[in-house]
């Protein structure tokens, strides 16, 4: 247990501390004077920055597909600084392919990592948080994860379910005093298509249409043919996460980015527009002595 000095200060416990958007959160956060337990699956990539934080860092080997490591590594978080108050699930990757093209093995992979591993965690960082009386988790969707798109539906499946559990716990948790949020970022200048987008082994025909043109982009990314400048800068974004964690009222969902403000913004259109075009059609489903005796 560290000194008294540590009790003001913030504990995060952040997944895929490495690279992309976990890296830039952590780096602002510890600039910031708060701790971070930094994990990745190799540790070898975040001793850089527990060598530079190293009174306000724990670095742990965690892969979230493995209950083992999950359940190691929140427990080095707690015998080291006794809490955790903010748990960051941003672990994850992608998979690019129609439904039709992603294999099984590929589909409970992708599962894997983006759902059971966060659902893992949450679920043994809970108990804690619960004993504390207080905490945040800060799960990492995508605006995927409310947008669905061709080409990405499996990796949209992983982030929908993430926020379906997302806004029951959040139900469920703050009586006791336990916040959630989902972050919903659309495209941020990272290294997701280089280092976390998998293309499907498979490949039908039919799809190319629909897909085509983006599965070669994204080769010609992987293979440096094309260089993808992506409009959001992951220091703000880190940014943007921790004031919406300082906050009284957090928000349960939070966009980041204009592209995924658009894109949600049409999604909510479109659901309204439907849903009042079929109205007379979903009301009338009722049996008829029900409607007989409310009019």
């Amino acid at each position: 247990m560290l000194a008294s000095s540590m009790t003001k200060r913030r504990i995060w416990f952040i997944t895929g501390s490495s690279k992309g958007l976990g890296r830039a959160l952590a780096e602002t956060v510890l600039e910031q004077g708060d701790a971070v337990v930094l994990t990745a699956r190799n540790p070898e990539l975040i001793q850089d920055l527990a060598a530079t934080f190293s009174e306000h860092t724990l670095a742990v080997q965690l892969d979230v597909t493995k209950p083992e490591e999950v359940q190691e590594a929140v427990k080095q978080a707690i015998t080291k600084f006794g809490r955790i108050d903010v748990l960051v699930n941003n672990a994850g990757y992608g998979i690019l392919g129609a439904i039709e093209e992603v294999s099984n093995e590929e589909v409970r992979c992708q599962f894997e990592t983006n759902f059971f591993g966060v659902l893992e965690l949450l679920r043994t960082v809970l108990p804690y948080m619960r004993q504390q009386g207080n905490g945040h988790i800060v799960n990492i969707s995508s605006v995927g994860g409310f947008v669905g798109y061709a080409g990405t539906g499996i990796y949209n499946g992983t982030k929908f379910a993430i926020e379906g559990i997302s806004e029951a716990l959040a139900q469920e948790v703050t009586p006791l005093g336990i916040k959630i949020t989902i972050v919903e970022p659309g495209a941020f200048r990272t290294d997701f298509v280089t280092r976390s987008l998998v293309i499907a082994d498979s490949e039908i025909k039919d799809y190319e249409t629909a897909i085509g043109e983006m599965r070669q982009g994204a080769r010609d990314i992987l293979d440096n043919k094309l260089e993808f400048q992506e409009p959001g800068d992951p220091k703000k974004a880190a940014l943007a996460i921790i004031k919406a964690v300082n906050s009284k009222n957090p928000p349960l969902r939070l966009a980041l980015g204009e592209d995924a403000i658009y894109a949600i913004n049409a999604k909510l259109e479109s659901v309204k527009t439907e849903l009042d075009t079929w109205k007379e059609v979903s009301l009338n489903t009722a049996f008829d002595e029900l409607v007989s005796s409310s009019t």
